[in-house]
């Protein structure tokens, strides 16, 4: 058994110092400690996805970061292991603990995902080892993870056993965001018939014009989103999601926690919105003012055919305040879309008083043009001309 501090200190020495992830309570020590040191950062995701798409976002800052769940969790962490740090080669460190570990008694909803965790880490293609319990292992470990995590620039996970770390207590509820007074959502419908609608091509062309290379990263959600902003001009501040659908925005919240000096802005869809709805709450609690969320919402999924999703029944910008965004505002209007951008420039330009990451919804008409193209340049590849753009050394490419 080792102390949290042991682990901790020694992962901060070799520059992991932001975590997330979703308790267990094998994890208990380490959350209370991380909660508790104020140079340490630590959020609190919705799920384990969000977790890991959010220190995505971090390595995209060239930082280190840990993501941290119970292995029920893997489960939902599939989509963006899988189909996001693999894909674009974004390393992490994971810390999985192995609960229904084969011969250890559990509750019987461990029964299954016990013996089969460390199959579904290898099928992943994600190296594993036990979490250290002596305090003379803590280096090597973190050392072969490390190695590992440049040389490929893919996770690495630590398996952790029941009863590896000393607890260690909580104290005064850990350094959580403090509550804050909820905004008033704006509605601005123009009462366009649905052919009069803003398309995506026009949404598209007026973010370009608003988030200048040199300031401002702009992340765009899997599918025709991030396909028609590559079609209308390929820059080297744009990064295009092309899987781990509903994860642009925790990707992009750990972007933005990262690099406070940078404008980020995140491009979202009604359907990938509502697969993981919980990142709201996480944005409204975490989000920086240097994080703009912009949800394009044509109520269907365009490019699987257009089947529509229920985004008629949901009024995002109601959801954004509920969750505590620090400004929320949804419309038809494409004046209004210009508005939200260039409050976010201002924010750039030390003038703007709103402390949180505003939401613009904006309604626009179903379709995109014929044969858009997908993107040639490969996720790896957009990934690390980002990160030079941004001035971050790129490893495992």
């Amino acid at each position: 058994m080792i102390e949290a501090a042991q682990f901790v200190e020694a992962a901060r020495s070799r520059g992991f110092e932001w975590y997330a992830g979703v308790p267990c309570s094998f994890l208990t020590p380490f959350i209370n400690y991380v909660l508790q040191d104020e140079s340490l950062h630590y959020v609190s995701a919705a799920n384990e996805g969000d977790a890991v798409a959010l220190i995505a976002g971090v390595a995209l800052a060239g930082k280190r970061g840990i993501a941290m769940m119970q292995n029920s969790g893997l489960g939902n962490a599939v989509s963006p292991l899988t189909s996001l740090t693999w894909t674009f080669r974004l390393p992490q460190l994971l810390i999985v603990t192995w609960r229904g570990q084969p011969g250890v008694a559990d509750e019987p909803q461990h029964a299954l995902m016990g013996p089969v965790t460390p199959q579904m880490l290898e099928t992943m293609e994600i190296p594993w080892e036990l979490f250290p319990v002596e305090a003379e292992a803590i280096g090597p470990v973190l050392e072969r993870a490390i190695k590992h995590m440049d040389e490929t620039g893919r996770p690495y996970a630590l398996v952790m056993q029941k009863g590896s770390v000393a607890p260690y207590e909580l104290k005064g509820g850990g350094a959580m965001p403090e509550r804050h007074a909820l905004p008033v959502a704006q509605v601005k419908w123009t009462g366009r018939s649905p052919d009069q609608l803003p398309t995506r091509q026009q949404a598209l062309e007026r973010v370009i014009a608003a988030t200048p290379a040199e300031s401002t990263v702009v992340v765009a959600s899997t599918g025709f989103c991030g396909r028609e902003l590559y079609a209308l001009e390929d820059r080297s501040n744009q990064l295009y999601m092309v899987g781990s659908m509903g994860c642009v925005t925790p990707f992009a919240l750990g972007l933005a926690l990262a690099r406070p000096d940078l404008n980020v802005v995140a491009l979202d869809g009604d359907g990938a919105a509502l697969m993981r709805m919980g990142a709201f709450a996480t944005l409204g609690a975490y989000g920086p003012s240097n994080l703009t969320h912009v949800l394009l919402d044509n109520g269907v999924h365009d490019s699987t055919g257009g089947q529509a999703t229920v985004s008629a029944q949901v009024s995002f910008a109601n959801v954004a305040a509920a969750c505590g965004y620090a400004d929320a505002v949804e419309s038809d209007d494409l004046e209004v879309l210009d508005s939200v951008l260039a409050a976010a420039r201002e924010r750039e330009r030390g003038s703007s008083g709103v402390a949180g990451t505003r939401f613009v919804g904006l309604t626009i008409g179903r379709g995109a043009p014929d044969e858009l193209p997908r993107p040639t340049i490969t996720p790896h590849e957009v990934k690390a001309r980002l990160m030079r753009h941004i001035g971050v050394p790129v490893h495992g490419v």
